[in-house]
């Protein structure tokens, strides 16, 4: 007995599209929560879910770039206390 679906014509793909791979979600979960959390209660995961993602990315990297710039410092204070 055959199990998949049939083939139409004019339908190329094999799989219908049912959401994001697992890779992708992963990712966007953990920008959500990124974002969550350093936020520290400004957002809640809803508006961030539904945030346009050009908008998201912007947050994403401006939370990089203060990581990183508190990491310089650290490293900086770090080095001059020994």
């Amino acid at each position: 007995m055959k199990t998949e679906a049939p083939f139409l014509p004019g339908f190329q793909s094999s799989q219908i599209f049912s959401g994001f791979d697992s890779k992708y979600r992963v990712e966007l979960q953990e920008a959500i929560f990124n974002i969550v959390w350093f936020g520290e209660g400004r957002w809640n995961w809803k508006d961030i879910y539904e945030m346009p993602i050009f908008l998201r990315k912007f947050w994403i990297r401006k939370i990089n770039s203060i990581v990183e710039d508190q990491q310089a410092v650290q490293q900086r204070r770090s080095k001059n206390i020994k």
